[in-house]
């Protein structure tokens, strides 16, 4: 029996190959360091939708028709509001409303998923408002998404440079094989139910920390570190209490993400153009000591850097807060997320495992 899944072949997608061997992530067909740096995310999205990337006739339209659907239901605003004087956790706020988008443009599985992708930035960007007491800003549609959604963050004119900073990082996490919450999305719509419902339930799964948790803590260990040079007693600590490392290792790759490597380069880029570059040579210093001695202690291991610690270098630089992290991964993965609910309609059965029991066979129920 295989334990959490691990090894089985659920599904067959044109979407993407993880190759956690060779350290190589495909995104239809693209390597994603050749993708991400450069694509918009416009183009990727149509690329996972489409299976292709788009002509210049066709992105011009798709871009269109995309931005023409970020305003949100009524309702969806109402609920946002009723979730910000809580004081609802981002991701709740996110989950809440992304069930309310079958309000607006429902029934065409196509048409749902665009409208999840356009949706998500301006949900995610008028909670955080609401939540800080401000309100939402202005829907736009003259401006790219990427740029919409830190518009609809920090309201005022985005800057270009943290616009491609965040376009590159939403463009590396649009999609990564079958993970917990793509699985979700499948099962939800195998049983032919809508695309905004399968996506609600991969916000829920994207939720839980040992899918969508962990950069923030990444970049808590590079702060309580604080200095280059105490970067090695620190995590020399750290490891011999038997803590783990967060931002290293990974359940799939056996060497480098990857997507760490893209965003790596675009944190480079980022911090070396106006960024805070002490913070950035702190991060460096943290990953160089934190992969020596992980390779002193386990050297069996092949534990390299992930994609958590570069993505809270990165987001921290935009601007984000920590509990902003997971919530921005969602408005990169919603693409991804919805290209695999079209695809399992198009191509799939209804999704149902076996399960193996365990339990007790010889009980009685006693009558009187």
């Amino acid at each position: 029996m295989a334990e959490g899944l691990e090894g089985v072949v659920a599904a067959t997608t044109r979407l993407s190959h993880v190759d956690g061997e060779a350290g190589r992530l495909t995104i239809a067909g693209y390597a994603v360091e050749d993708l991400a740096p450069h694509a918009s995310f416009e183009e990727v999205a149509y690329l996972l939708l489409h299976g292709a990337l788009p002509a210049p006739r066709e992105r011009t339209r798709f871009v269109e028709d995309l931005a023409s659907r970020r305003a949100l239901p009524a309702a969806a605003l109402h609920v946002l509001r009723e979730a910000a004087d809580a004081k609802a956790q981002p991701m709740d706020a996110l989950r809440m409303a992304a069930g309310l988008l079958t309000l607006r443009r429902a029934g065409d599985p196509l048409d749902e998923a665009m409208t999840a992708i356009a949706s998500f930035p301006t949900i995610v960007g008028s909670y955080w408002r609401m939540l800080h007491d401000d309100a939402p800003a202005p829907v736009r549609t003259d401006i790219a998404h990427a740029a919409h959604f830190l518009q609809q963050i920090f309201g005022g004119e985005p800057p270009a440079e943290r616009a491609r900073a965040l376009e590159t990082y939403l463009n590396t996490v649009c999609d990564h094989g079958l993970n917990a919450s793509t699985f979700a999305a499948r099962v939800i719509v195998s049983t032919r139910s809508d695309v905004i419902s399968a996506i609600t339930g991969a916000v829920g799964a994207l939720k839980g920390p040992l899918h969508g948790g962990a950069p923030g803590p990444a970049l808590d260990m590079v702060f309580e570190i604080g200095t280059p040079d105490r970067a090695e007693a620190v995590i020399r600590a750290k490891l011999d209490r038997g803590e783990r490392l967060m931002g290293f290792g990974h359940r799939v790759y056996r060497v480098r993400d990857p997507r760490a490597d893209v965003l790596a380069r675009a944190a480079e880029r980022f911090y070396t153009s106006g960024g805070d570059e002490r913070l950035y040579a702190l991060a460096q210093s943290v990953e160089a000591s934190a992969l020596r001695l992980l390779h002193e202690r386990k050297p069996e291991r092949r534990l390299s850097t992930n994609v958590e610690f570069y993505t809270a270098l990165l987001l921290h630089g935009i601007g984000f807060a920590a509990d902003l992290f997971t919530p921005a991964f969602a408005v990169g993965r919603v693409a991804g997320w919805s290209a695999h609910c079209l695809e399992q309609l198009r191509e799939g059965r209804l999704i149902r495992p076996q399960s193996a029991y365990v339990g007790p066979t010889d009980r009685h129920y006693a009558t009187a």
